[in-house]
């Protein structure tokens, strides 16, 4: 199941809880870039005439007005006073394409199996007490040849970055994240799951900090077959 927990959900909760307020403010144009190359990707894999799209970690909603209307969207947060900020802005923006935000643990999503065409998760997987059991919802609810797309922080290998993300790591799990997570965790969970592929991983602004990750959801004869 890979590294154990080193962060709870209550501890995740009440850290947004307290982001809520200026969440938009503090990180809006900073992780800009990553929603809109997420956004793209989840488009681009639903193609011309729309599909339906799970947005986990939905927080304040600020992505959903860049959502094409041909899109259904459903998006699903642990975070409630978050949620009400996407409540919010559903109505200010007048969005019918938003189906429902509901209060959803990514690790336990109360959803039907592939009942969606793309899984977007934004600064998400860093942030989970348990990043490979979320990564099995994400795949659970994918029809096959879906698509798994993730944009996050991936922690350095080595060199300076490294060693700043190690010494800020026990500051970074109370604000609710983890700086120092390496792409081999992600990458180690899809050869064990086996019902996945990996079709694109590249460096996002600002400054290739963030990546963006793409899995696509096999069906069960290309499982037998990769296996």
């Amino acid at each position: 199941m890979g590294m154990g927990a080193d962060i709870d959900t209550s501890s995740v909760t009440r850290a947004y809880a307290r982001w809520a307020p200026i969440y938009d403010a503090v990180f809006g144009k900073v992780f800009a870039p990553g929603r809109a190359a997420a956004i793209a990707a989840a488009e681009e894999a639903c193609g011309a005439h729309g599909g339906r799209i799970l947005d986990v970690g939905v927080g304040t909603g600020i992505s959903l007005p860049a959502y094409a209307r041909h899109n259904r969207i459903v998006g699903v947060d642990i975070c409630e006073p978050m949620l009400r900020q996407a409540r919010q802005r559903v109505i200010e923006h007048a969005l019918p394409h938003i189906d429902i935000l509901s209060v959803m643990d990514g690790e336990r999503l109360a959803l039907a199996d592939q009942s969606f065409d793309v899984v977007v998760a934004q600064f998400v997987i860093t942030a989970v007490p348990n990043p490979e059991a979320t990564l099995d919802e994400f795949a659970r609810v994918i029809k096959p040849g879906g698509e798994i797309i993730l944009v996050n922080h991936i922690g350095a290998e080595s060199g300076p970055r490294w060693l700043f993300e190690l010494c800020f790591a026990p500051i970074a799990r109370r604000l609710g994240w983890r700086p120092e997570f390496p792409f081999a965790r992600i990458a180690d969970w899809a050869v064990r799951h086996g019902g996945v592929r990996l079709i694109e991983r590249r460096p996002i602004q600002p400054l290739g900090h963030f990546s963006l990750i793409r899995f696509e959801r096999l069906s069960g004869k290309e499982c037998r077959t990769a296996a």
